[in-house]
């Protein structure tokens, strides 16, 4: 049976140095332009940060890989396309794209670039990843995070193209960059502002012994002195339902899917991802690290697996709301 790689998050070369050290198989990263979807101050890398990190990870026999996951914006496409040819030049082991249009260039000007199906590209069925293959040979899908392992195994019986999954970080419910209810919210895409709430739009307000925080002026959630505030996230707000207040879409919860690991390992996934480039290295590192461990004990002994506590504990400490969910994987409320 095939290594189920880890695949770790660098928005700093200090997070991708500490994500080799903590056993990720493959980083990926982004420039520091709109070409990648965590696009904002003090992210992302320079060339010469590229380039030492490119060493320090082939070094160690481990991969990077280039988040080109925007969609090209009109009269702009020249940065896209230079970025694809910086992947290329530099030694890149694959790029993550989700634009079948920089997909197509790539085929033609890079044929032998590794080209990986960006989660920006929402792919969630058979036909869709079949199309991305037979049209620009992709090698791995990034699968959103709305389908069943019983969808997943699906589709990775009937195509040859890897599939990768989250197994930790952030849960998106909607398209995934691509969020309407964001985009309505703060006039901005997430895809292409590094963010589905981006810090321009947030703003807090103390006032009577209540937090309140907003995005764009909307409401999203109000807060008592002694409660925990939540970065104001539209889908993870609390509203007014019918005179009920509660959590209208999601609750402020990461995925974290250790304890599916035996089921990822024996239905063929061939990576595990961590979101969070946007993340501290202390979060990659202890996030990486906790992983690590957890898959190389389910990769040992699938029947006897079980997911240490303090492992929970770790994970649990860097999620939303210090709560974790296994998401739609298994999707209990069905």
């Amino acid at each position: 049976m095939k290594a189920i790689d880890l695949v770790a998050p660098a928005g700093s070369l200090v997070a991708l140095k500490a994500a080799v050290d903590k056993g990720a198989n493959a980083v990926y990263l982004g420039l520091r332009n709109a070409t990648n979807a965590r696009n904002f101050g003090g992210l992302n890398f320079s060339d010469t940060d590229i380039r030492q990190g490119l060493a320090y990870a082939h070094g160690r026999g481990r991969q990077v890989l280039f988040a080109i996951n925007t969609y090209p914006q009109a009269g702009a496409v020249a940065e896209w396309r230079a970025a694809i040819d910086t992947a290329a030049s530099m030694g890149a082991d694959a790029v993550i794209l989700a634009d079948p249009g920089l997909m197509a260039y790539a085929r033609d000007r890079h044929p032998d670039l590794r080209l990986h199906l960006s989660v920006q590209g929402s792919a969630t069925t058979l036909d869709a990843i079949e199309l991305m293959r037979e049209q620009f040979a992709i090698k791995r899908a990034v699968l959103p995070r709305v389908l069943t392992l019983a969808e997943i195994a699906k589709i990775i019986r009937q195509t040859t193209v890897e599939i990768e999954v989250f197994g930790f970080g952030s849960l998106c419910v909607m398209a995934e960059g691509r969020c309407l209810l964001s985009s309505y919210v703060t006039g901005d895409s997430p895809n292409n502002k590094g963010v589905c709430s981006p810090a321009h739009a947030v703003s807090w307000e103390e006032k009577e012994h209540t937090l309140y925080a907003r995005l764009n002026g909307t409401l999203i959630d109000r807060y008592a002195p002694d409660e925990a505030a939540a970065y104001p996230t539209l889908c993870k707000g609390r509203f007014d339902v019918a005179g009920d207040v509660d959590y209208a879409l999601e609750e402020p919860t990461s995925l974290n899917a250790i304890a599916l690991l035996p089921q990822l390992i024996n239905m063929g996934v061939a990576a595990i991802k961590i979101e969070g480039r946007q993340r501290s290295p202390s979060y990659v590192a202890q996030v990486v690290g906790t992983l690590r461990a957890a898959l190389d004990a389910a990769q040992r002994d699938t029947e006897r697996y079980s997911p240490r506590a303090d492992w929970q504990t770790t994970l649990a400490r860097h999620a939303e709301g210090a709560q974790v969910t296994q998401g739609a994987f298994e999707r209990p409320w069905k």
